[in-house]
């Protein structure tokens, strides 16, 4: 599908600044931990991609119920390795350093795995969610 990386960067622009700002407000504001505020963000922000990527970016022709259970498999999958692995890239980087503190950490680990998220779930829902040959 000619473009659909552009479309979904587009798509993605919106559900990121949705799933961000509920996990930023989860673990500010309301003091939650890193796992709750970014799978609850996550969640969230998924529900508003699998709706416009279904119509907008990859234009599914599948019934909701079958792509919706490939779209929950691959959101999970991208979810818990892309977030373990920014969580624990942080950690081992800025293991010694002082400079920065927990909370900033936490943050940066939020971003790190957010952009390793988007490209994963980009190939998931491109070859295994929307794909045309599973249609």
């Amino acid at each position: 599908m000619k473009h659909s990386f552009v479309r979904f960067i587009m798509v993605g622009v919106v559900n990121t600044v949705v799933g961000l700002s509920v996990m930023y407000l989860l673990l500010h504001a309301l003091g939650q931990s890193y796992w709750i505020a970014t799978f609850l963000g996550n969640s969230i922000g998924a529900c508003v991609s699998f709706l416009l990527n279904r119509n907008f970016t990859f234009k599914s022709k599948d019934s909701v119920s079958k792509s919706g259970f490939r779209f929950m498999v691959v959101i999970l999958g991208c979810y818990f390795i892309s977030y373990e692995i920014g969580r624990s890239f942080v950690e081992w980087i800025l293991k010694n350093n002082e400079f920065f503190s927990p909370v900033v950490k936490t943050d940066i680990s939020v971003l790190i795995s957010t952009c390793l998220y988007t490209l994963l779930n980009y190939f998931g829902q491109k070859l295994f969610v929307f794909s045309k040959k599973g249609s």
